[in-house]
């Protein structure tokens, strides 16, 4: 007899992806708010800043804070909705042998999907909070240490886990080059790198220069901690993709860098501005035109690695569209949403802020279209990814006893 099934019935840790890409999302539509709802008083946008620009807004200026809270809203829910099985998921998964094997492989490192995804949860509960919540900015100064001691327990749980990642590979055998030619490994630097992003915010926002210096220290070292991993394990799947050939399951994980170099971007960001209010640190407009440019070139490169890979190895068609698709697909996503986020910020913190662009102006909307197709691009893969995935379970035969 057939029996119902879905490719999410058989849950990999890759699956930690899918909601991390929704989360991802959702703060791609947050961006519209901050970067385009004036916010005085503070640097961020909060409920009461996008109530005073709906009131006063023309309907094109409304439609788009309409469209921003649906997006906000309805993938802030799907973030949530896949966080919670995730985690369920997880929970029956390490109770099973296929858990040692996964964590004493090259495999391990897609574990490293949990603490990523964890951290994107507080991400987004706080861009949520601040669009959603009336007067959450008069208590934000109660909530900083609260978030600090959030992404801290991450950090720790992240770093343990790196640390026994590592020991577990050293033992002479259990790492195998031959299926190392991806950047998987990169995976628990993108994980300390989500952290450390929400862990600058403090040092931004607070009005406490003791707050702000606290989270200034904390993800310094979590950002230079990201970058060696990170460049170690570019390192790595290099040499073992030219010796043995690129992982074809693996693929999406070659463009891993470019949501690390947006949250790295934006924690350098973060930094700079409380170095700036607290510490007496002044950053010319250039300075962030030749970061940011610089990171964004490097995304640029990344993606055309992953995406000539993606051609010459058939990956649409194999791992996509296939009667079997992989949980890896969901990879896709994350670079997506990290060269929008980060073309958010190129655009209105280097162009504009560098006075080569003006707010508003023709250039401006020409390249913000860019990013918004991106941002509609990955919405709608998302969108394709859990139908293909979660949808209707399709017949599938069950062997003879």
């Amino acid at each position: 007899m057939p029996s119902l099934t879905r490719p999410a019935d058989q849950w990999s840790p890759p699956y930690f992806l899918s909601a991390l890409g929704a989360g991802g999302i959702a703060v791609t539509f947050f961006l519209w708010l901050y970067m385009w709802v004036p916010h005085p008083g503070q640097p961020v946008p909060v409920f009461e800043d996008v109530a005073r620009a709906f009131a006063a807004g023309n309907p094109l200026q409304q439609a788009m804070i309409i469209l921003a809270y649906l997006g906000l809203g309805f993938f802030a829910v799907q973030h949530v909705r896949l966080m919670v099985w995730n985690l369920r998921r997880y929970g029956a998964f390490k109770r099973s042998p296929a858990f040692a094997t996964v964590q004493a492989s090259n495999a391990g490192a897609g574990l490293f999907g949990l603490p990523l995804m964890l951290g994107m949860t507080v991400n987004v509960s706080f861009s949520a909070g601040l669009a959603f919540v009336p007067g959450l900015w008069s208590v934000v100064e109660y909530l900083f240490p609260l978030a600090l001691l959030a992404f801290g327990g991450l950090a720790v749980m992240t770093l343990r886990m790196m640390g026994a990642h590592l020991a577990r590979l050293s033992v002479a055998g259990r790492f195998d080059m031959s299926r190392a030619g991806s950047f998987l490994q990169v995976q628990p630097a993108f994980a300390l790198g989500m952290i450390g992003v929400g862990m600058s915010a403090p040092a931004a926002l607070s009005a406490s220069s003791t707050v702000a210096g606290i989270a200034l220290v904390l993800s310094t070292v979590l950002l230079v901690i990201a970058v060696v991993w990170a460049a170690v394990g570019v390192v790595l799947g290099v040499v073992a993709l030219l010796q043995h050939g690129v992982v074809e399951d693996q693929i999406p994980t070659l463009m891993n860098i470019v949501p690390l170099m947006a949250v790295l971007g934006i924690l350098m960001l973060r930094q700079n501005h409380g170095l700036h209010v607290h510490f007496g640190v002044h950053a010319a407009p250039g300075d962030d035109l030749w970061l940011l440019t610089a990171l964004l070139a490097v995304q640029i490169g990344f993606l055309g690695l992953g995406l000539s890979m993606m051609r010459q190895h058939g990956y649409v068609g194999r791992f996509m569209r296939s009667a079997t698709p992989s949980a890896g697909a969901y990879g896709l996503v994350c670079p997506g949403v990290g060269l929008a986020v980060l073309m958010q910020f190129w655009i209105n913190k280097a162009l504009v802020g560098a006075g080569l662009v003006a707010k508003f102006g023709t250039v401006y909307w020409g390249l913000t279209a860019v990013l918004v197709a991106v941002q509609i691009a990955m919405l709608v893969l998302l969108l394709a990814l859990n139908r293909r995935h979660f949808g209707l379970p399709q017949s599938q035969a069950v062997p003879a006893e």
